[in-house]
């Protein structure tokens, strides 16, 4: 809020759960947070009798092939750490984040089926050893989203960018309900967009009509009774729903597919797909359509190529091992090719933030009030090593000790048991291969 206002009729949070809808048409656009709907100091809804506090988001983002420590991890400790090659697109959020470094994927050691990246997928998102078909347990997104997200339109969205699908369900998904229980990312953005709107109407199936055509009236009736800086801000959602309609119509048919498995390459232009996917989840976490959610960016053991980047020699997975695989390269230009990869993957999650971030919401943005976790399913992506893992943790204002870099020790579980419970408040109480909270990630 830029301002405060102790003067104003309040708005009922209803207003904010029901949106601007069509009774002839499966059609509903979700509202932002209006000023009007909190208290006069922006902390907490405040219409009715008792004030209702802003709720957390939780976002479990993910990048297969795991990293080169060498150009990801920061060198120094503390509030002083320099940002990496690959994490310089995050210099604009590093008073945001908290880079961790250390962690142990101890599930990922255990024996059982599978290869390196089958072990330590499983491990990474459920903590739990890969059965042979699957993690053998709920994913840390979902054991949160069963607690918290059951008031919400969706208990939680699996998004995904790469339509690769090489491999079998371990390395093509990350979200897990339970036991082998695999909950497929959409990666789609037409798709994803009918999703959360709805939208089911001829006219905007055919991309020849917008879906606010059929809530114009409602959002004008809505707007009359609100003070301006709230219909400003209906008016802006609005036209940032529209934008998104107008990008994802003029996508190319090719990108309404999925390429089945035995199609060669996967070239296709994946930071446009993961900037509409980013706008989309954004739209879903500040309408309160969900609170949970997981955003995969590259498959595990991804077998992409990177147009973009100008690397389409070899593919994603052969850049992580020691020769570089592609012609004429050795072990060091497969590192710095990794090392670019890296760092397209952290401008992708820099949008988001940024996304987040430029979103009001009560006392601050939406930034501050979700719960971001970066992961991989490797720490040295040559060795598939599952010791030293890296993940960053950002947003939630208040709740995470943020602008540094720590050496940490203990287990994914601990970290994402400590996110749950002492950031989330989801009361899980437990989780596998964790023994412990990780107090030095909380503010």
């Amino acid at each position: 809020m830029s301002h405060i206002i102790t003067q104003r009729v309040r708005l009922s949070r209803r207003t904010l759960l029901k949106g601007l809808s069509l009774a002839q048409a499966p059609i509903a656009v979700g509202l932002p947070p209006l000023v009007s709907m909190f208290n006069s100091a922006g902390t907490a809804y405040a219409a009715g009798k008792t004030e209702v506090p802003i709720e957390s988001r939780f976002v479990l983002w993910f990048n297969g092939n795991g990293i080169p420590e060498r150009y990801w991890i920061p060198t120094e400790t503390g509030a002083d750490f320099k940002l990496s090659p690959c994490l310089k697109p995050l210099a604009a959020f590093r008073d945001q984040l908290h880079v961790l470094s250390g962690l142990d994927n101890a599930a990922a050691a255990m024996p059982g089926p599978g290869n390196g990246h089958h072990n330590s997928m499983s491990a990474l998102m459920s903590c739990t050893t890969f059965t042979g078909r699957g993690c053998g347990g709920a994913s840390i997104d979902q054991a949160i989203a069963q607690k918290i997200g059951g008031d919400s339109r969706f208990r939680s969205l699996q998004i995904g960018v790469s339509q690769e699908s090489f491999g079998e369900s371990i390395q093509r998904n990350m979200s897990w309900s339970g036991y082998e229980r695999a909950l497929p990312p959409e990666m789609i953005p037409h798709k994803l967009f009918d999703r959360l709107f709805g939208a089911r109407e001829e006219g905007w199936v055919n991309r020849k009509r917008s879906i606010l055509d059929a809530v114009r009236e409602d959002a004008q009736s809505l707007k009359k009774g609100l003070p301006t800086d709230d219909a400003q801000r209906v008016d802006e959602h609005l036209s940032s729903i529209r934008d998104l309609e107008r990008a994802i119509a003029g996508l190319p048919p090719e990108y309404r597919r999925i390429d089945p498995p035995e199609a060669e390459g996967d070239m296709k232009d994946w930071p446009r797909i993961a900037k509409l996917q980013s706008d989309l989840l954004a739209n879903a976490l500040i309408t309160r359509q969900t609170r949970v959610a997981s955003y995969m960016l590259t498959k595990c053991q991804g077998l992409a190529r990177f147009p973009w980047l100008g690397y389409t020699a070899a593919r994603h997975h052969d850049y992580t091992h020691q020769d570089g695989k592609a012609p004429g390269a050795d072990g060091m230009d497969g590192q710095r090719i990794l090392r670019d990869i890296c760092q397209w993957h952290v401008e992708e999650f820099a949008y988001l933030m940024a996304k987040l971030k430029s979103i009001p919401e009560g006392d601050g943005t939406l930034l501050d009030h979700t719960c971001l976790l970066f992961t991989h399913e490797h720490a040295e992506a040559n060795s598939h090593k599952n010791n030293g893992l890296a993940a960053i943790v950002a947003g939630a204002k208040g709740k995470l000790a943020t602008g540094q870099h720590s050496k940490v020790t203990g287990t994914v579980g601990d970290l994402y048991l400590t996110l749950a419970d002492d950031v989330m408040k989801a009361g899980l109480g437990k989780f596998p291969t964790a023994t412990k909270k990780m107090a030095e990630v909380l503010a």
